[in-house]
């Protein structure tokens, strides 16, 4: 009697911690679904935030408020950063920011240019004007679609 007795003590033992581990198990499984929520109401919010800052400047551009390489230069980073996968074409669907972009990304900007002599400031803002006045109504045209830009 006393073997049928330690059985069934073992057997409770054992359906105790198969019990625990499952409530544990069960309490990770509600804390990974909580966490996967927030995360995509993050992402959500992100993607948000920068729809929203990339038709802004799309708009400026076209009311002439923020210079056209500033807002490629602007637009082009906020496209790339975008939190969606696969991440879409974005050199196909907006060429003309695209094309602008590469041609201006390595001007010197902000500390960089405080540091450039008056000289050489002027000859990078003569070829940065020139550039924008090539591209100006391909990318203005970019920026009608950008103004009403939508992430998916």
């Amino acid at each position: 009697m006393s073997l049928f007795l330690l059985k069934i003590i073992l057997l409770a033992i054992g359906l105790l911690i198969i019990a625990g581990l499952a409530y544990h198990a069960g309490k990770l499984l509600f804390q990974l679904k909580q966490q996967t929520i927030k995360q995509q109401q993050i992402r959500g919010e992100r993607i948000a935030s920068l729809t929203e800052s990339i038709q802004v400047i799309a708009k400026a551009m076209q009311q002439q408020q923020c210079d056209i390489s500033e807002g490629c230069i602007r637009i082009y980073h906020l496209l790339e950063c975008m939190p969606v996968l696969p991440l879409p074409d974005y050199r196909s669907l907006y060429p003309a920011v695209y094309t602008l972009y590469d041609q201006v990304k390595d001007f010197d900007m902000l500390d960089a240019r405080a540091k450039l002599t008056k000289q050489e400031r002027r000859r990078q803002d003569k070829a940065r004007e020139e550039i924008e006045s090539q591209h100006e109504s391909l990318v203005l045209k970019d920026c009608h679609r950008l103004a009403e830009f939508q992430a998916f």
